[in-house]
Formats: structure tokens, sequence, C-alpha cells
């Protein structure tokens, strides 16, 4: 099996238990990953104590990049980061990727999947949406990224809050290609 070199972003979007959740499974299936970078825009940490009275972001297993540091590896398309999961991701950042503006080492990541023809995948959180919000969404699908909204499958039966949350993280992990035993609708 290949290893996979995958960037997290979690942006000051509403639903830090979405990041949460997806980087403890991550650590989970760390045999998959060779390499996961982590980056924080400016508010993401503190809607995170907000939303979830912890600041476990600070105890992340993986290594956490500053948001101006233009030297990380995946500041670059030689690093060959094969996949960028952006969770939550606000509609600010979704807007600035969608215009090619590549301000901080979020943006500037996406741009570099974008242009190497690698996977990104956004998880927006937000509603409802503008016709602004569906424009740069359908830049960022054509340009080959994938828009995951955070919405909940429920054909598995969850049976509590974090089942539910959990149908979202799995669809993430399965749209980047990691072995997961999810539920699957007719299996």
């Amino acid at each position: 099996m290949n290893k996979k070199k995958i960037i997290i972003a979690v942006t000051g979007a509403s639903g830090a238990i979405y990041a949460q959740m997806l980087i403890k499974k991550l650590y989970q299936l760390k045999d998959q990953i060779e390499d996961c970078g982590i980056i924080f825009s400016d508010y993401a940490k503190e809607v995170w104590e907000l939303e979830l009275k912890t600041d476990y972001f600070k105890e992340i297993p993986f290594k956490i990049y500053k948001k101006d540091d233009f030297f990380a590896p995946f500041a670059s398309g030689s690093s060959n980061y094969e996949t960028m999961i952006i969770c939550p991701c606000s509609m600010g950042t979704l807007g600035r990727i969608a215009s090619g503006i590549s301000n901080d080492l979020i943006t500037r990541t996406a741009d570099v999947i974008l242009k190497e023809r690698k996977k990104l995948i956004l998880v927006t959180r937000e509603m409802p949406l503008s016709l602004i919000h569906i424009n740069n969404m359908k830049i960022i699908t054509e340009a080959g990224g994938i828009i995951c909204p955070a919405s909940p499958s429920f054909y598995s039966l969850p049976k509590n809050t974090e089942e539910i949350l959990m149908t979202v993280i799995e669809k993430v992990l399965q749209l980047a290609g990691f072995e997961n035993n999810n539920f699957s609708w007719g299996v």
C-alpha cells in the first residue's frame, strides 16, 4: 500500500468538531500515512476552544505549520503531497482559493494542489449559500476540487451525535482514498 502525504487545514468556520474528529481518525489510520501536516487559520484555534471547550489542538500528533510558513514542504508542488482537506472550510477561504489568492499557507497549498492536479477536498459548513458561494464552489469544482458539505447521512442508522458526525468524516476519508471500514450502501 502506498502511504499518503496529506495536509489538513482548519479554518475559523463553525464546525471545529469535524476537524477534531478527522485528525483523531487520521491518527488511527497512521499506518496509511507517510506525512501529515496541519495548518490552522487565524481564528480556527479560537473557534475550536469556543465550540469544543478544549485546547486539544496543542496535543495534535502531527506537525502543525504556521499560516505564514511558506517554507512548509507542501507550499511547493515538488513535495508530492497528494491530498489536502480543508475542514471546516469557511466561505472566505473558499472564495480566496476560487480567486487564486494565495495570501497564506492554506490558500497557497490549495493553489499548489489544484495546479498539480492533486486532490483538494473542501468540507464546507455554511448555510444558506449565496450565489457568490455557489459560483465559487463551481469554479473550484471546475478546477478539480471536491466540495464536500458537512451534511451527515442517516442510512447507517447512527445512534448518537458522534456517529452522525462521523458519517461526514468517513465520507471525507473515502474521498481522500483511505482504507476505512465505513458504512456502504447496499453492502
